[in-house]
């Protein structure tokens, strides 16, 4: 298995194969959004209070979206440099990176489910909660955190399962996830009258499940790289460059909860509840459309990681090339359901005539600069692929801190009706992030691939 990967990698048609590891890596960020969107197609249809419990639990998904960023700043940093180093013939290297992250991952997880027990309330009010979305969001959170040690271990470690070209493996990690948590959410929610707490019960059991069985396949004999118990004392040599590289993944996903916090702050202050419950929709839309083009990406990264620490810079030219393509034309056909036919996306969450009208027309403005967006999520994983983890911090922080968070702040004070101001943030920051980035795709993967190859973050 270990020899047929690696020449699959090498050697395979460069669409092919990008098409066969990005399909499941696809399947596998589409369902696992089903873990948030599930719960929340039912909380919204809860008999009487549906309305008011979704936005609650909305406002609690930005703490989430920590959670998994944490995850992410092990697992993305460290799924792909043990490609780059199983690229180079160094798979020992690779299972000791793989050992340090999965401690990393465990240590992280006790800090985080001890600090937000603490703060949860404090958060969500910080958040934008009010008197009446406050008891949803507080619920749900309080059972949600007691999982977070197999949040960290289902997406942080399967990065590792991908890394290795496992990609229907890791899709199965979430797929049976997902699958368990459709089931027990009616159960949790309406037959046990357990509300969104049963919601939150039905996502971290689902999440423990997935945990347990990305684990077995990575301490198993059908893992090229085996989860071993000498690799689990953390080394600064290799601790140091995993965080650095995971950064940029990090940034995206934990800003994106300082963006909602941003979003329904204003919100709440130039339009009321009902302009917050609509932006919930809106970021519950953005995250499972979005998950397609972040398959895609997924899936090349270890085409482009193994064949740059093979030295094989042709190979790597051509999955970038291919990938942007892909992760472009994509962007554009959901660009054209945003924001020519809204409606479809928004009746999964409500039925409400009202709500769909308002997110309707925000929505239109919501999404104007997904038709670029391709660009820049394809070019940030091809510098995380790389290993190039100053560029890819900068255009992480581009998008949200430098640009979106402060326009939203900003455009109200210039833009009537207000809440137009606060909404017309996003194309802006998006279409301008997607120029900068291409610019600097242009300028630093010429000299990567063209001149003398820099050595990417790693230990000696």
């Amino acid at each position: 298995m270990k020899q047929d990967m690696d020449y699959r990698f090498a050697n395979e048609n460069i669409p092919k194969l990008i098409l066969s590891l990005s399909a499941p890596a696809i399947a596998a960020q589409v369902i696992n959004a089903l873990y948030n969107v599930v719960d929340r197609m039912y909380i919204g249809r809860m008999p009487g209070n549906g309305t008011v419990a979704l936005t609650g639990v909305g406002l609690a998904f930005p703490i989430i979206m920590v959670i998994s960023a944490f995850a992410a700043l092990v697992g993305y940093g460290g799924a792909p440099l043990a490609s780059i180093k199983m690229g180079e013939g160094r798979r020992d290297k690779a299972e000791e990176l793989m050992g340090n992250c999965f401690t990393m991952l465990v240590g992280v997880a006790v800090l985080l489910t001890v600090v937000l027990m603490i703060f949860k309330t404090p958060l969500l009010n910080l958040f934008g909660a009010s008197p009446d979305t406050l008891p949803y969001a507080d619920s749900y959170l309080e059972i949600y955190l007691i999982g977070t040690i197999s949040v960290q271990i289902a997406l942080g470690m399967n990065q590792f399962v991908s890394a290795q070209g496992f990609a229907k493996t890791a899709m199965l990690t979430v797929c049976i996830g997902a699958a368990l948590n459709i089931v027990l959410d009616p159960i949790f929610i309406f037959a046990l009258d357990m509300g969104v707490r049963g919601a939150a019960l039905a996502t971290i059991l689902s999440q423990t499940v997935s945990a347990v069985w990305v684990l077995l396949f990575i301490s198993s004999k059908r893992s090229n790289l085996r989860l071993r118990a000498r690799n689990f004392r953390v080394s600064p040599k290799i601790a140091g460059p995993v965080l650095a590289l995971g950064l940029s993944p990090f940034i995206m996903q934990s800003t994106e909860s300082l963006v909602q916090v941003t979003f329904n702050s204003s919100l709440q202050n130039y339009g009321g509840d009902a302009y917050v419950g609509a932006m919930v929709i809106m970021s519950s839309v953005m995250q499972f459309f979005m998950m397609p083009i972040m398959g895609l990406a997924q899936g090349s990264q270890p085409i482009i990681s193994f064949n740059y620490g093979a030295g094989n810079h042709g190979r790597v030219k051509q999955a970038i090339k291919y990938m942007t393509a892909f992760c472009v034309t994509f962007g554009m056909l959901l660009w054209i359901i945003m924001v020519f036919f809204p409606q479809l996306p928004i009746r999964i969450f409500t039925d409400d005539p009202a709500v769909i009208a308002l997110t309707s027309r925000l929505m239109r403005i919501f999404f104007l600069g997904m038709v670029v967006f391709g660009f820049q999520m394809s070019f940030q994983q091809v510098f995380i692929a790389l290993g190039q983890a100053k560029v890819s911090i900068f255009i992480a922080m581009l998008r949200k801190l430098i640009l979106l968070i402060p326009l939203v702040l900003i455009l109200p004070h210039f833009i009537t009706p207000q809440t137009t101001g606060v909404i017309i943030a996003e194309p802006i920051a998006d279409i301008t992030a997607a120029l900068t980035c291409c610019a600097l795709f242009a300028w630093k993967c010429r000299r990567l691939l063209n001149g003398a190859p820099e050595t990417p973050p790693q230990e000696q």
